[in-house]
């Protein structure tokens, strides 16, 4: 299920949508941002963004009472705005624009900055328009240092906004993003460089770069799951309220401290909440009760060119091949370094998993002359059957026979083993889901996984990187720590076995404190959580076929 909204189309200016002036900021500040905001329609509002807003706010009337906040726009132009303020001044209207920094300085003498100037040019021409006068300046107020900056509304300020005007239309018809800005010190206050990505497509090109933390390290929120059967999530203001069926006292959640919503198997939810989720950017994901994902809902608006790229990348034989290589290649690493790493300092653990690690050697020695994907794909699988048969070795003689693994099934799950481990593969595919579906990226578009399922064969790609680091590696740990109970936590038939709801409750408590959990990128070199290492790696996938490639698939584990 997908969200969006259609732009309506201005009259004289070839039914294309019009600008928002505040683009025209973003242009002037760099190209790439006006992009990712108006084409891609990608905006996120940090620390400085929402000081603005209060600065804005706190204005309702200025000294002289004369504060006016008006809406313009022009379809001749092909312009819509809303100027900060409209005063008149010695018989004439004067637009201004407040600004919480300080105004660019040459020695002693102050003047606006470029992408401020243009704005206010903007503005002039729109208030020209729907006045019919002719306005002589326009005025920025910067408040951090008290000083007022007058910008001629002249022949070269026309001429420079209408470059801007044809910059940017020519701009928002093309697929392909600007290069990143030279002046990495324009990225350090940008709100989209988590989007961006500016410094890593740097380091990049300069292995030897140190690059500048611009990434967060958490995530943003928290996850809601809702795993009871007959729990429903409704909304009361700005907020989601899980009731449970029994009657028990329903839980209230902000939505502003919620970054998705999992409803588990029966559980229900309000048209409602639906509209809060979609509204403020929270995805909502259902899975059954055995963890399988069904269906995703979220905001799809202005994605179309990340979609077209990608497209057009994976129909292109080389290029899948070329990233199921890296792919491949950082999964069956992975794979070897947890068993070497998990049998280290018992001698009676290394002997018994060494036979184990001879196919998983092989298939690596071999990967880079595969000749094609189904070649990728059969050492691929000649290497997890080592794998699974070493990662049987690695549990404690403490754990009961029955929390055992013997052979690998799916659906359905025939022991208690593999319902833990499809419960934990399915919580990973719909986090790997929220990744893809946050960088702008079509999950139904792989370059690996073939489509033979109701599997998203791009989210089934992404996978690969994070199984053993966010479940197998925790699995294990928690089945020899005895966390788990095999009666109190399953439900076993002869058919199959799934887990109970507090079995479930317990599987999603260690995912998510896996995804809380922080390391470092041992090629970026800073420190992030696994939940943002997700989301990382989709966006480090899409600048693979966005003309940055270079650091997708190599993060490994220690």
């Amino acid at each position: 299920m997908t969200s969006s909204s259609p732009e309506q189309a201005v009259p004289g200016c070839d039914h294309a949508p019009p600008l928002r002036i505040m683009s025209l900021h973003a242009l002037a500040y760099c190209p790439r941002l006006f992009y990712l905001e108006e084409v891609e329609e990608i905006r996120v509002a940090n620390a400085a963004v929402f000081a603005g807003r209060e600065l804005h706010a706190s204005l309702e009337a200025d000294e002289d009472g004369e504060r006016t906040q008006l809406e313009l726009a022009d379809p001749g132009v092909g312009l819509v705005g809303r100027v900060d303020a409209i005063r008149r001044r010695d018989g004439s209207l004067l637009p201004y624009e407040h600004k919480r920094g300080r105004c660019r300085r040459d020695g002693s003498t102050a003047s606006a900055w470029p992408s401020d100037r243009i704005q206010v040019i903007a503005y002039a021409v729109l208030i020209e328009s729907a006045t019919g006068a002719a306005i002589p300046e326009g005025r920025v107020r910067y408040h951090a240092d008290r000083v007022t900056v007058r910008i001629p509304i002249d022949d070269q300020a026309r001429s420079d906004l209408a470059d801007a005007i044809a910059t940017a239309r020519r701009l928002r018809e093309s697929t392909e993003r600007p290069p990143v800005v030279e002046n990495e010190r324009l990225c350090v206050r940008c709100s989209l460089a988590p989007a961006c990505l500016p410094e890593e497509v740097r380091q990049a090109d300069d292995p030897e770069r140190e690059p500048l933390r611009l990434y967060p390290p958490d995530r943003d929120g928290t996850t809601l799951h809702v795993v009871t059967p007959g729990a429903g999530v409704g909304r009361s203001g700005d907020s989601l309220v899980v009731k449970p069926p029994d009657g028990q006292s329903p839980s209230k959640h902000p939505i502003r401290e919620i970054d998705s919503l999992l409803l588990h198997g029966y559980a229900q939810v309000t048209t409602q909440a639906l509209n809060l989720c979609v509204d403020r950017g929270v995805p909502v994901h259902w899975l059954t009760t055995t963890g399988r994902h069904v269906a995703s809902l979220t905001a799809t608006t202005g994605q179309v060119q990340r979609r077209i790229r990608q497209y057009r990348a994976l129909t292109d034989e080389g290029v899948c091949l070329r990233l199921a290589k890296a792919l491949v290649r950082a999964k069956i690493e992975g794979q070897h370094r947890y068993l070497l790493r998990a049998s280290r300092g018992d001698t009676d653990v290394r002997q018994a998993v060494t036979p184990d690690l001879v196919p998983i050697r092989s298939a690596l020695a071999f990967l880079d002359a595969a000749p094609n994907r189904d070649g990728l794909r059969g050492l691929e699988g000649s290497a997890a059957v080592g794998y699974f048969r070493g990662l049987t070795r690695l549990l404690s003689p403490a754990v009961p026979e029955s929390l055992r693994y013997t052979t690998r099934s799916r659906r359905p799950p025939l022991d208690r083993f593999n319902a833990l481990l499809g419960f934990g593969y399915g919580m990973l595919h719909t986090a790997v889901m929220r990744a893809i579906l946050a960088a702008g990226l079509e999950p139904a578009l792989g370059f690996f996984h073939t489509p033979r399922s109701a599997a998203h064969p791009l989210a089934l790609d992404l996978m690969e990187l994070f199984r053993v680091p966010l479940w197998d590696l925790v699995l294990v740990g928690s089945l020899n720590r005895g966390q788990w109970d095999p009666e109190a936590d399953f439900v076993a038939t002869k058919a199959k076995v799934w887990l109970s709801d507090d079995g479930r409750r317990k599987a999603v408590g260690l995912f998510e404190a896996r995804l809380d959990e922080s390391w470092k990128h041992p090629v970026i070199g800073y420190s992030l959580s696994y939940a943002r290492t997700l989301e990382l790696e989709a966006r480090l996938l899409e600048k693979e076929w966005s003309g940055e490639p270079g650091l997708f698939a190599r993060l490994r584990l220690r």
